[in-house]
């Protein structure tokens, strides 16, 4: 017996997406699955879903957070509506070619054109359709019921998505003699045609012609009308239990095909139930149909659906393929969603032809390994840098993803600085140089520290050919010493001397400077091969002495704060920031022992400038003359907060 297989047989894509979106509702909801009538044409697969639990219904009087699934054939319009309204959970698995009629019907529909639908009008696909304009569609199924149709102005003409070629061309045909404007969409599915076509070859050359489906599959009974137009012996079953295997045996030739509704297992049950006849001729006729895969291989697919944990993919094979969730990316973080759609051609690792349930175990990342270790062996080569995720913090270091593949960074590398806490890093992305690589061994090590190393001396460079003596720059302090205050330039180190620090007398940089503040300061000095640069931060401002000797002559009452005492007199600061010398002897009129006898460091006095010597860069300061000046004064300003020694003195 000579066993021939119809190139295109079984499941077309939208209802294996339906088929498939409805197992997973069914793993993944909470709460009850039913589907708006049965999802395919097809009791056998309908039972097997209801043990699943997905139950088909005709009514969306569900209780409230349901899951009402839309089978693949589409529905009107106010039923997506009414499910929406009832606060239902809507999975809609209407064939992505059936929702294109949809859209096509509504735009004319609310142009103003008549619409006419080619089909069966107790279809529930010509149902759906008729759907999205109010119901108001002209139905024909036949070229009598198109010749009974009236004239039209505007019409739009679709078909059931299963229709013959024949048929539809036939009554497009009559339509258009009584249409003015005709817009004519041959919608019916290519994978009709191919079924169909593959179907009418098939029973051309053979002498029984096996056609599995549903009793109520339109596209099935229609490869039936196909296949009886060339072959005389024409059996439509729904599985093996219908069909004579003493009949089937008195034909040499038998050619097999099934409708778009019929799964593979009941294909496979068929064959098994023939065993006696030629089974393993059969076994290889029905596997010769379908792609060969093999472990390893990379192959191109389509996504089906996508949930939490899972992405299924149409590889064209006897099974479908599923990628778990640890296979899709080296980034642990990563979800499925975020990474595919439904539609989505993809290409895909094969790991497993067969996980225990007769799906094909899949792999993207496995995929992209190829190709990202070349990535990091051309960057190992010509030690260019990559960016790299932080994924975790181990010991001795830490784990991370570098072009999708996972490397370990040592904790000596991780900066230039030292660090003491790395779990800081998780999450973060970083500029890394591979210093390690053995692509035989899978072992990819990395350094940040390079790539910043890399940074700070073209920074240095960069520094370098761009500052000069004389110049103010910014800068950042590091740290103090007892001499000074090292500022960090851009990856090169300054010093501001102590002495460079103030225009005044400093004891320790503390007093003028902390660790971490950005300041400006000039250029005094630069010695490139010492790697050393002078810096001043008191040059920045004008010196007090020019400020002083610009504003103040010698006679001018100024004010001050007594900043030193010694045993021969008082230093008082003026506002300009100089220091002028108060004798004892010129403290008052009064005899005074020594200054800290009437005064205190802080203390703010009125003074009177009586002598200034330029070359010397001296202040003399009186406030005993002041005194005397204000006994021979004949006014007295008592507001002033400030005051003078005399006045001190009198109120002893």
């Amino acid at each position: 017996m000579n066993i021939i297989i119809a190139k295109n047989a079984g499941f077309c894509f939208g209802v294996k997406r339906a088929v498939n979106m409805a197992y997973a509702q069914s793993e993944i909801s909470s709460g009850k699955v039913f589907s708006y009538g049965p999802i395919v044409h097809n009791p056998q697969l309908v039972s097997k879903l209801e043990s699943k639990g997905v139950y088909p219904v005709d009514n969306i009087d569900l209780s409230k957070d349901s899951n009402i699934i839309i089978r693949s054939h589409g529905v009107p319009k106010d039923i997506i509506n009414k499910i929406i309204d009832n606060n239902l959970n809507l999975v809609d698995c209407t064939c992505p070619y059936v929702s294109k009629i949809h859209k096509k019907v509504e735009e004319y529909y609310n142009k103003g054109y008549d619409i006419i639908i080619i089909g069966d009008k107790n279809h529930p696909e010509v149902i759906g359709i008729n759907g999205w304009c109010d119901n108001k569609a002209y139905i024909v199924n036949s070229e009598e019921e198109a010749n009974k149709l009236p004239n039209f102005d505007n019409v739009c003409v679709v078909s059931q998505t299963t229709n013959t070629f024949e048929k539809f061309d036939i009554i497009s045909k009559i339509i258009k003699e009584r249409s003015n404007n005709i817009h004519i969409h041959n919608t019916i599915c290519n994978a009709t045609k191919v079924r169909q076509e593959s179907a009418a070859e098939v029973a051309k050359v053979v002498d029984a012609m096996i056609v599995i489906g549903g009793k109520n599959s339109s596209n099935t009974r229609k490869l039936v009308e196909i296949s009886k137009k060339y072959c005389k012996n024409v059996y439509h079953i729904e599985t093996i239990e219908d069909l004579s295997l003493q009949d089937i045996q008195r034909f040499n030739t038998i050619g097999i095909t099934a409708g778009a509704s019929t799964p593979d297992w009941i294909i496979k049950e068929a064959v098994e139930a023939m065993d006696n006849l030629n089974k393993e001729e059969m076994m290889e006729a029905i596997e010769s149909s379908f792609k060969k895969i093999h472990r390893g291989e990379v192959l191109k697919g389509t996504v089906l659906y996508v949930t939490d944990n899972e992405v299924m993919v149409n590889i064209n094979y006897r099974a479908d393929g599923i990628i778990p969730r640890d296979e899709l990316s080296r980034d642990p973080d990563v979800k499925p969603k975020d990474l595919f759609n439904v539609g989505d051609e993809i290409n895909v690792y094969v790991l497993k032809l067969d996980d225990g349930e007769g799906n094909v175990v899949l792999s993207t990342k496995r995929v992209e390994d190829v190709k990202n270790w070349e990535v990091l062996e051309e960057a190992f080569k010509n030690k260019t840098s990559l960016d790299c995720k932080v994924i975790n913090a181990i010991k001795g270091g830490l784990s991370v993803l570098v072009s999708g593949i996972n490397a370990f960074m040592p904790a000596s590398h991780v900066s230039v600085n030292y660090v003491t806490d790395l779990n800081q890093f998780k999450g973060q992305v970083f500029k890394v140089r591979i210093i390690d690589f053995d692509k035989d061994k899978r072992r990819v090590v990395v350094s940040r520290k390079e790539v910043e190393k890399e940074e700070i001396e073209k920074k240095i460079t960069q520094l370098w050919e761009s500052i000069e003596v004389g110049s103010t720059v910014q800068g950042k302090v590091q740290r103090l010493t007892d001499f000074g205050a090292f500022v960090d330039l851009g990856g090169v180190d300054g010093l501001i001397h102590i002495s460079d620090l103030s225009w005044n007398r400093v004891k320790h940089p503390s007093e003028v400077l902390k660790p971490g503040q950005i300041v400006e300061v000039k250029v005094l000095s630069l010695d490139k091969d010492k790697n050393r640069i002078s810096l001043g931060l008191k040059q920045t401002v004008e010196e007090p002495w020019e400020v002083f000797m610009r504003n103040v002559k010698v006679g001018d009452i100024v004010e001050g704060e007594v900043v030193n005492l010694l045993d021969f007199g008082a230093f008082v600061r003026l506002k300009e920031g100089v220091d002028g010398l108060l004798h004892v002897s010129q403290i008052s009129k009064e005899h005074v022992n020594k200054p800290s006898d009437v005064l205190k460091i802080g203390q703010v006095i009125k003074v009177k400038v009586i002598e200034i010597n330029e070359d010397e860069r001296r202040i003399s300061l009186s406030s005993k003359e002041l005194d005397e000046a204000n006994e021979e004064s004949t006014e007295f300003i008592n507001e002033d907060v400030n005051t003078t020694i005399g006045d001190v003195l009198k109120e002893e």
